[in-house]
């Protein structure tokens, strides 16, 4: 029986972008991974908040990357926002979609007429990414939602990770609308909230499932929100100062460089490392000295700010940490 961190689990879900994939390419690693959790007969699921794509393109675009897929295993946002729209309101009811063709595919599926515009006289406006989201249909949306339709976000995510660096999410859309409503949607679907994890757990009889993700914000806080543990890579968004100034509710498991920390021991990635020497690094108070694994060093830090001592009092004594803090942005 291995001892590997994900032999603890009986099911891995993995958030895509910036775990599994950035944008369209993958990420190195993450196929040999799933595919030596399947070798292994550990199940997988994917859960993202991306509404862009329905389920089965989702699939297909994660086996023409080598990482083989089902429909079934991927639950995202915009399928979940039109179930609960179809749970709402009547068959044929109209729905003002700001998003990809995904998300106006989806409502048209579970029964609901997708419409563009304030005369439509829509019942609800529905909100997830798309890359031609544009002014016109934020403001047929800005009139609908006060006119009294009801708001329904698929996430609020501010950025999505890509190879140039975090660009502007549905959350960002989102903010366009709070701003010019001045009030919050009515439901946010997506992550954080627990419901994508809670339905891949339910649909695979998982009693030990493992969310892994790549923002603190999301994955992490909704993994915590749904009492799973979960893993941080740090090939996405969140990066190590974001985790060291981490409140209780995003605060994962355990934290890795890659998807390969689910194949080492589950207590060199566990989170936090109290210890005053480990792997090369040692920790006298609030001074990182030594040199090791990045990780490690992270880990040991995490420990020490997370007991109460302030992020800026963190100093470097050793010209690795001093380089490690420097990459970091301490």
């Amino acid at each position: 029986m291995s001892d590997d961190l994900a032999s603890g689990y009986d099911l891995v879900i993995f958030d895509l972008d910036g775990v599994v994939y950035l944008i369209d390419k993958p990420i190195p690693g993450a196929a040999e991974a799933v595919e030596r959790l399947r070798a292994d007969g550990t199940p997988v699921a994917y859960a993202t908040n991306n509404a862009s794509r329905r389920a089965a393109d989702v699939a297909a675009l994660l086996t023409g990357m080598g990482v083989p897929a089902q429909p079934d295993e991927v639950l995202n946002s915009a399928g979940a926002a039109a179930a609960v729209l179809a749970q709402r309101f009547p068959a044929g009811s109209p729905v003002l979609v700001v998003g990809a063709e995904a998300l106006r595919a989806e409502v048209r599926e579970v029964g609901l007429t997708p419409v563009s515009t304030f005369e439509d006289q829509p019942v609800a406006v529905v909100q997830g990414y798309g890359p031609e989201v544009g002014w016109q249909i934020l403001a047929e949306a800005a009139l609908s939602v006060r006119a009294g339709a009801t708001w329904v976000a698929t996430n609020t995510d501010r950025t999505l990770p890509s190879p140039r660096g975090p660009l502007p999410g549905n959350g960002s859309l989102v903010a366009v609308l709070r701003t010019a409503l001045d009030r919050e949607p009515d439901l946010v679907v997506g992550k954080p909230e627990p419901g994508l994890f809670t339905t891949a757990a339910s649909l695979s009889n998982s009693e030990r499932p493992l969310a892994v993700g790549d923002r603190l914000d999301t994955d992490i806080q909704g993994a915590v929100g749904a009492g799973m543990d979960s893993l941080l890579v740090l090939t996405g968004v969140s990066g190590p100062a974001e985790l060291l100034a981490a409140p209780p509710e995003r605060r994962p498991t355990f934290v890795s460089a890659d998807l390969s920390g689910l194949f080492r021991p589950a207590d060199e990635a566990r989170l936090p490392l109290r210890a005053e020497e480990a792997g090369g690094w040692r920790l006298a108070g609030a001074a990182l000295s030594g040199e090791g694994d990045p990780v490690t060093a992270l880990r040991l830090l995490c420990g020490t700010v997370w007991d109460g001592v302030p992020l800026k009092d963190l100093t470097a004594d050793s010209p690795a940490a001093t380089d490690l803090f420097k990459n970091w942005g301490l």
